[in-house]
C-alpha cells in the first residue's frame, strides 16, 4: 500500500466519523428543539430511525430480493416454482435435505446429551472450573478452524507411508489398513457431524451447568429426605428446574446446525455426498451459476429457522409469566 493510498484510507475513516458525529449532533439539536409536549415521542422516533432503516437496508431488502429471485432462473427470467420443484424431486438436492435433517436430528441431541450429563457429573466437584474449560475450549475455536483440525485426524495416507491422521493410525495399530474417511458415503457425514457436536458440546455444558446451580438447594435437599435415588431426583428435580436451559440450548444448538456451512467446506466442499443446505446454497449461486436455486434454498433455511425461534420466545415468554 503506498502512502497516498494509506492517506485516502485515513481520509475516509475520519470523514465516517463526521458523518456519524453530525448525525448524532443532529439528532440531540431535533430533540432539543422538540415541543416539551411530545418530546418522548420525537426522541423514540429519531434515536429508532438510524436503527429501523440500516434494518430496512441490510436485512429487509435483502430478503424481499432473496424471495422474488427464488422464482427466477440464471437470466433473471420469472420461472415460478421450478427451482423448488428442483430441490424436492432431484436427487443431488434431495441428499442435501437428508443430511441437513440427520444434522439438526443428531447435533442437538447428542451435544445435548453430553453436556447434560457432564455437568451433571461435575457439579460441585474439586475441579470443576478445569474440567469445564477443557470441554468450553472448542467453543472458541472457529468451525473453519475445527474443520482443519479434524481433517488432519480423518487423513488418508497409503500404508507404505507415516500416517498423520489419528484415525488411521488407530486402525493400522489393530492391523488394519488406511481408509479415505472422508469420502466414504454415509460414514464421512456423520464424521462431520462429530465435529460439530466437538465443538458445541462445550456450549451445552456451560449453560446447563448454570442452570443446574440455580435449583434451589432445598428441593434437593427435601427429595433426598423423602428417599429419592439419585435418578428420582435428577429425573423429578433437576430436569423440571433446568427447563428453560435445555430450550436455549437445543434451540440454539438447532439454530446454529441448521446454518452449518464452514465446516463442510473446509472438510469435503460437500463433495462425497456431503453437502447440507447452507453448502448447496452457495454452490448453486456462485459455483453453479444458479442464483435462482441458491436463493430457493436461503428461503428454505429461513423457513426452517423460524419455527425453532418461535418455539424459545414462547417458551422464555411463559417462564417469565411463571416467575
Amino acid at each position: 500500500m503506498t502512502t497516498a493510498d494509506l492517506i485516502g484510507k485515513i481520509f475516509q475513516i475520519l470523514l465516517g466519523l463526521a458523518v456519524f458525529a453530525a448525525v448524532i449532533g443532529l439528532i440531540l439539536f431535533l430533540i432539543d428543539r422538540a415541543p416539551k409536549r411530545g418530546r418522548d415521542w420525537y426522541q423514540l422516533v429519531l434515536f429508532l430511525a438510524p436503527a429501523c432503516l440500516l434494518l430496512a437496508v441490510g436485512l429487509l431488502y435483502p430478503a424481499v430480493r432473496t424471495a422474488f429471485t427464488s422464482f427466477t432462473n440464471r437470466a433473471g427470467d420469472f420461472v415460478g416454482v421450478d427451482n423448488y420443484v428442483w430441490m424436492f424431486t432431484q436427487p443431488e438436492a434431495l441428499l442435501t435435505l437428508g443430511n441437513t435433517i440427520l444434522w439438526v436430528v443428531l447435533v442437538p441431541t447428542v451435544s445435548t446429551g453430553i453436556g447434560l450429563a457432564y455437568a451433571v457429573f461435575i457439579d460441585r466437584s474439586r475441579g470443576e472450573r478445569i474440567y469445564k474449560s477443557l470441554v468450553f475450549m472448542p467453543v472458541a475455536i472457529s468451525f473453519v478452524g475445527a474443520g482443519i483440525i479434524w481433517k488432519f485426524i480423518y487423513e488418508y495416507r497409503p500404508s507404505s507411508r507415516p500416517q498423520i491422521g489419528l484415525l488411521n493410525q488407530v486402525v493400522i495399530w489393530f492391523g488394519g489398513e488406511p481408509v479415505l474417511w472422508l469420502q466414504e458415503p454415509f460414514v464421512n457425514t456423520l464424521l462431520l457431524i462429530i465435529v460439530m457436536i466437538w465443538v458445541q458440546t462445550g456450549f451445552a455444558v456451560v449453560v446447563l451447568s448454570a442452570s443446574i446451580k440455580g435449583i434451589p438447594a432445598e428441593q434437593l435437599e427435601a427429595a433426598e429426605l423423602d428417599g429419592a435415588t439419585n435418578w428420582q431426583r435428577f429425573r423429578n428435580v433437576t430436569l423440571p428446574g433446568i427447563r428453560g436451559g435445555l430450550v436455549v440450548v437445543v434451540t440454539t444448538i438447532t439454530i446454529a446446525t441448521l446454518k452449518v456451512f464452514d465446516i463442510v467446506r473446509v472438510m469435503t466442499g460437500g463433495n462425497f455426498n456431503t453437502s447440507v443446505i447452507a453448502n448447496e446454497m452457495y454452490t448453486q449461486a456462485f459455483r453453479a451459476a444458479e442464483p435462482g436455486r441458491g436463493a430457493a434454498l436461503a428461503l428454505v433455511l429461513f423457513l426452517l429457522v423460524v419455527p425453532v425461534v418461535v418455539y424459545n420466545i414462547r417458551v422464555l415468554r411463559k417462564q417469565k409469566e411463571i416467575r
